[in-house]
Formats: structure tokens, sequence, C-alpha cells
């Protein structure tokens, strides 16, 4: 698959945190040029998020975006969207076999030797981070680096996400150091849509590298 340099994830705790809601984040990413867009939410799906996601998934199918579900392969079914899950969810086999051929399955990876193991996981690409130091996740991992993120491009046999502590200011570095995309969480959220929308802008600006 060909991913888009700019991977943005909406991620609710940090949108929740700026105060604006999922939809209007969506809209301002989607607006500035957005093509894929995932969903992270580490919490329980409650009737009313689910109802959110489903509202997503409608925006994202009349923009032609790609919608990608974080971690809930079940989830992702009903709203006929794609999977990224990590080292500790469902095993890309199981997910392979519930998604079907033609969903998207992203597997993300932190050391040389999860990037190993996941070339002969039935996956469409991997991600690896984080790249630099991260205030998005809980008891991160370890941090890669640019040399280590240089170190481990040629290991990966599919295309590669970054993550981890990208910003505007070194996503292009990011890109150049052999990343395919850039995925951006922090880095993205504003308290508007408005802002979302322009924070966009700028990023899809710094990583036509």
């Amino acid at each position: 698959m060909s991913l888009p340099r700019l991977y943005p994830i909406l991620d609710t705790a940090a949108l929740e945190r700026a105060g604006l809601p999922l939809l209007e984040a969506a809209a301002g990413l989607i607006e500035a040029g957005a093509i894929l867009l995932q969903l992270r939410h580490k919490g329980h799906y409650s009737r009313e998020l689910f109802e959110q996601a489903a509202h997503l998934a409608v925006l994202c199918e009349q923009a032609s975006v790609t919608l990608v579900i974080n971690d809930r392969c079940d989830i992702a079914k009903l709203l006929n969207a794609h999977v990224h899950v990590g080292q500790d969810d469902l095993m890309p086999a199981f997910v392979r076999q519930l998604a079907g051929p033609a969903t998207i399955i992203g597997l993300s990876t932190h050391t040389e030797e999860q990037l190993r193991a996941a070339n002969s996981e039935p996956v469409d690409y991997h991600a690896l981070g984080p790249v630099f130091g991260t205030v998005s996740k809980e008891n991160p991992d370890p941090v890669v680096g640019l040399d280590g993120l240089r170190r481990l491009r040629p290991l990966s046999t599919r295309p590669l996400v970054a993550i981890g502590g990208i910003t505007i200011e070194n996503a292009a570095e990011v890109l150049r150091a052999g990343a395919d995309s850039v995925a951006v969480i922090s880095g993205l959220v504003a308290n508007s849509r408005a802002g979302v929308r322009s924070l966009a802008e700028r990023f899809l600006r710094e990583t036509r590298v």
C-alpha cells in the first residue's frame, strides 16, 4: 500500500483535554487535506462514543478519507473501517481472519526484534516508535531516535510509519531518515476546528519532501 506522508491520529483523551469535540477535529483535518485518519481510544467504547465513531466513519466516507481504528478490530468491522493493532492486542493473524483480505492492517513495533517479526505477519504497514519522547502514551517504550530509525528502516519489508514526539519542526527530518509517513497526535491538537486545520496545513506543507 501507499501511505500518505501525514498520518493524523485523533486521540480522544488528547482532544478531551483540549476541549475539542472529535468530529470538529476530524472536520478540520479533512478540510486541510488529510486523506487518512486514525481514531485512537484507549478506554471503554460507550454507546455515545460508538455513535461518534459511526458519524466519523460517514464523514470519512463522504470525503473519500481512509479511516483506521486503533486496537479494536470489532469496532473497525462494524464501521467498515481499517484497523491498527499493537504488540499487546489481538494477534495480526486473527485480525486478518476477522477483518478480511481487503482491510488495511497496521502493526506497531518498538524494537529490532519486533520489526523483524512483523515482516512475517499479514499486515499492510508497520509503525515504529517512539522516534522522540512522547506525552501521548502512558509508559512509553524506549526512544528509537533518528539514528535508530535509519538503522532499522531497511529491516522492514512494508511501508513504515514513524510515531512519537513528531512535530512540525522535525517531521521532514523523520521522513528523510527513511519513514514513509509520520503519525502525529499532540502536534495536531488545538482548541478549535480552525486551529486543527491550520496545524494540519502546516504539517502537510512540511511533509512534502
